[in-house]
């Protein structure tokens, strides 16, 4: 178990590092009127946070390879992957309700938090 955070964090910087190429990558290839690069990180990172919470547990992975992966590279690489699994699990083990006002909620107070903090921040300055 002490191996867990050190998993988790050559994950995250694998994650994070892979994030930032891809976005790079995108950009030189679109430009950047549309976040071209956030867009297919998050939906390659949906699918394979789907695919790999499944196989991990299946296959029998070690606990610190399966938190590498799932916590520390997805998680790094995208926050949305996280977001769609959490939403899944709830709308399947905790009913609508809570499905809904996560998967709702999250992107909609997210937004007008961001928002708020602008015109905090603006006011400051």
């Amino acid at each position: 178990m002490a191996w867990i955070p050190v998993a988790i964090s050559i994950g995250a910087v694998i994650g994070a590092l892979s994030r930032y190429y891809i976005t790079l990558f995108w950009i030189q290839k679109k430009g950047t009127r549309f976040p071209y690069g956030t867009f297919f990180v998050n939906l390659t990172g949906a699918f394979v946070i789907g695919f790999l919470s499944i196989f991990v547990v299946k296959v029998g992975f070690p606990v610190a390879l399966q938190k590498l992966l799932i916590t520390g590279f997805l998680g790094s690489y995208t926050t949305f992957s996280s977001y769609i699994l959490d939403t899944t699990v709830l709308f399947k083990n905790r009913g609508k309700f809570l499905g809904y006002f996560y998967w709702l909620g999250s992107p909609v107070l997210g937004f007008l938090l961001v928002k708020l903090s602008l015109v905090m921040a603006q006011s400051v300055l």
